[in-house]
């Protein structure tokens, strides 16, 4: 598998996983800032969520290792957790802005 195929098989996985408090999964709810696939099929994902005082602070970036690493051919994952910049409803796809009722 190539880097572009792995790429979006870790974003399909990505839109599996949902905020426990919104109902739309946290890659349209823009909390995955980065995917890099390096080499050897090592995944980078760089992430934030809505508010560092979020419940599932501690469960979400758990949760995301562990699907990446389901995906055949992973060597290794690593999340990473910013708040720079700060997420904000901006950073929502036009359909989870939809599902929430901003548009």
């Amino acid at each position: 598998m190539n880097e572009e195929q792995l790429k979006e098989k870790v974003i399909e996985k990505l839109q599996e996983i949902y905020d426990p408090e919104i109902p739309v999964n946290i890659y349209d709810l823009g909390l995955i800032y980065n995917v890099d696939v390096l080499p050897i099929n090592n995944v980078q994902i760089t992430m934030t969520l809505t508010a560092p005082s979020c419940p599932a602070a501690q469960t979400i970036p758990v949760e995301v290792d562990q699907k990446i690493r389901e995906i055949e051919g992973v060597n290794d994952v690593h999340v990473s957790v910013t708040w720079t910049p700060p997420w904000d409803k901006s950073m929502m796809s036009e359909a989870a802005a939809l599902e929430l009722g901003f548009m």
